[in-house]
């Protein structure tokens, strides 16, 4: 984590490599925060997720289904014990947004709630979302790489257009 503090830079893509072959997206904002899909919280999703986790260290998370856009400290990202972070900018073939494009993606969608789908909607979508404006997941076995989920790409970017509508209305 202290390796990642040091040198990511925000819009980085963080992968959270999990030891039985897939791994958790985020992206690096500063000062060691990440933005990521979490699990929704609150009493109760904490004791489902405490007692999910039991059942199903890795996958816990994933059965609740319920995420939520959050910004937190890159050591507090739920991920199972021998998980490794890394900087991840080179498993997408696209050129990166602008820093400003980013920032504005990362604000909008920022504590927003979504449905949780792993091939279709999933924390992949999102960071590759945020860095490249194209929601893409590379991890799942049977698709072809580099391909955008264009309805994942739209909902983002729905939610992206009308804060931003909102925001110059009330300039």
């Amino acid at each position: 984590v202290d390796e990642i503090v040091s040198t990511a830079k925000f819009g980085d893509l963080l992968e959270f490599s999990y030891p039985i072959g897939y791994s958790h997206w985020g992206v690096y904002d500063e000062d060691g925060y990440v933005f990521h899909f979490a699990v929704a919280q609150g009493q109760l999703m904490t004791s489902i997720r405490t007692s999910l986790q039991g059942m199903f260290p890795v996958c816990g998370d994933l059965l609740l289904g319920e995420t939520k856009i959050r910004r937190v400290p890159l050591c507090e990202v739920n991920v199972p014990k021998g998980a490794q972070v890394i900087i991840s900018n080179n498993r997408h073939a696209f050129k990166p947004s602008a820093p400003e494009d980013m920032r504005l993606r990362c604000n909008a969608l920022l504590d927003r709630e979504f449905q949780y789908h792993l091939f279709n909607f999933n924390c992949e979508h999102f960071a590759t979302f945020v860095r490249y404006g194209k929601a893409v997941c590379n991890q799942i076995p049977v698709r072809r790489k580099n391909v955008e989920c264009e309805k994942a790409t739209a909902i983002f970017s729905d939610i992206v257009s009308s804060k931003n509508t909102a925001q110059d209305n009330s300039n």
